[in-house]
């Protein structure tokens, strides 16, 4: 059933991930300038929730900007007529429908892990803002405008909102050595481990 959605996620991962790459070495070896420079204080796993959410921008940016065949669509200002133009389960509606809402709830978690904001009004305002942005600025380099992407990329902020709710409500019943710095940084270089053994699996 999800098969069409990971085949798409698997096609971005392919011409993104020189990007990443390339992103990765030049922000963490500033940072690391930055931090012996200043002689500022080092957390390992603040420093790689900050680099998850510029990646992750980076490479929003270069997927809502990727020039793919968009001759057979057109623009669409009519909220709802593109949603409900593809039928369930087909690929399409996985890659325009489910596709646009998950995209955007990495953003929705991100901003509101990043302010520490458990309101939901400011979430959905810099939600709104940052997809309608991107919709202009597609319609300006001749690809499409659909409102219906609008209200997808908000789904999915409210939901990674929520899911920021969700999580921070359980990290506040867990015992303090999960909450513990040191415990946290440990966990976050175990991740980092998994992801270069992946990265040079594929390579």
């Amino acid at each position: 059933m999800l098969k069409p959605l990971t085949n798409t996620f698997q096609t971005l991962l392919e011409y993104t991930w020189p990007m990443i790459i390339i992103s990765i070495i030049i922000l963490v070896s500033f940072r690391i300038a930055f931090l012996i420079k200043t002689k500022g204080s080092f957390s390992l796993y603040k420093e790689l929730f900050m680099l998850l959410f510029i990646i992750y921008i980076l490479a929003l940016f270069q997927i809502v900007t990727f020039q793919d065949d968009v001759t057979w669509s057109t623009n669409n200002f009519v909220p709802f007529k593109e949603i409900f133009r593809y039928k369930f389960n087909s690929i399409l509606f996985f890659k325009n429908v489910l596709g646009n809402m998950i995209m955007f709830v990495p953003f929705g978690f991100f901003i509101s892990s990043y302010l520490k904001n458990d309101k939901l009004p400011l979430t959905l305002f810099l939600t709104i803002i940052a997809s309608f942005s991107i919709e202009v600025v597609q319609l300006c380099i001749g690809r499409v405008f659909d409102v219906d992407d609008i209200i997808l990329n908000v789904c999915g902020g409210i939901i990674g909102h929520y899911i920021y709710i969700i999580l921070s409500k359980i990290t506040n019943l867990l015992p303090k050595i999960f909450k513990n710095e040191l415990f946290l940084n440990i966990i976050s270089g175990i991740f980092i481990i998994i992801v270069l053994i992946r990265i040079i699996t594929l390579i």
